[in-house]
């Protein structure tokens, strides 16, 4: 079943069109990997759907209902959640601070009503999540920003992870880490969408991409020119999609 659609997207900075009919689509609990060079498109468009920004043309459907994402709040009531590359954690908060920033659980009654946090709730709440999709968080008390690069990956996955009820967009979520965290990352995005998320990958590594999507979607100038099953394709295939060196009929 199709979660989220997109038909026709435009936008335009200025003399320069960003977005220029651009299609797009995930279903639940599938991986779908978007690529594309630098400069295809790629980040407009999930700006437009996770609602940082709003396109001047086309629409976006949830569930085969036409949705208009003014902010990444309102994104987030819709059960959209966005991981962007720089992860938007807190550094001087501790993992469970960040895990329900904004979204804290009061203490029932008068202490509640007073300002006081459930911490114990928060904490119990933050340990499964972190359990649940096997990320390494060790300490829920450092501050995240001295943490390991995919230790901060695994808190910002989890957490987008914990609120998500609909699609999730990772905006390379593998960019400058190690060989293990790299491989805890990718196994994090199985788990996201084996709970029947609608998981987008968004990546500049052919090897992830293969390894990881269950389809790929292909952007070049500001569209959508191709799209393919992971297994029924390869990284020269989709390279020649990227840089418009493949027959048309390839991209129906």
């Amino acid at each position: 079943m199709t979660l989220l659609r997109a038909t026709g997207l435009v936008k335009q900075y200025g003399h320069v069109k960003a977005l220029n009919g651009a299609d797009f689509d995930v279903a639940a609990g599938e991986v779908v990997a978007l690529i594309g060079d630098n400069g295809a498109g790629k980040s407009t468009l999930v700006r437009m759907l996770s609602g940082s920004e709003q396109p001047d043309g086309g629409q976006i459907l949830l569930d085969d209902e036409q949705v208009r994402l003014d902010t990444p709040a309102a994104a987030r009531r819709l059960g959209i959640e966005t991981v962007f590359q720089d992860l938007a954690l807190a550094p001087h908060l501790d993992p469970v601070q960040n895990m329900y920033l904004g979204r804290e659980i009061m203490r029932p009654g008068l202490l509640g009503r007073l300002g006081f946090m459930d911490t114990a709730a928060m904490r119990a709440g933050s340990r499964q999540a972190f359990e649940k999709l096997g990320a390494t968080v060790r300490n829920l008390s450092g501050e995240v920003g001295s943490m390991s690069g995919g230790q901060k990956q695994g808190v910002a996955v989890a957490r987008a992870a914990a609120w998500v009820s609909k699609v999730i967009f990772l905006d390379e979520p593998t960019a400058a880490l190690g060989v293990v965290q790299t491989r805890n990352v990718l196994d994090l995005i199985r788990r996201v969408a084996d709970e029947g998320i609608g998981v987008v990958f968004i990546s500049h590594s052919m090897p992830h991409v293969m390894e990881v999507a269950d389809r790929v979607q292909v952007m070049r100038q500001g569209r959508m020119v191709a799209t393919y099953r992971a297994k029924d394709t390869n990284m020269e295939q989709l390279v020649a999609a990227m840089t418009g060196a493949f027959r048309e009929q390839e991209a129906k």
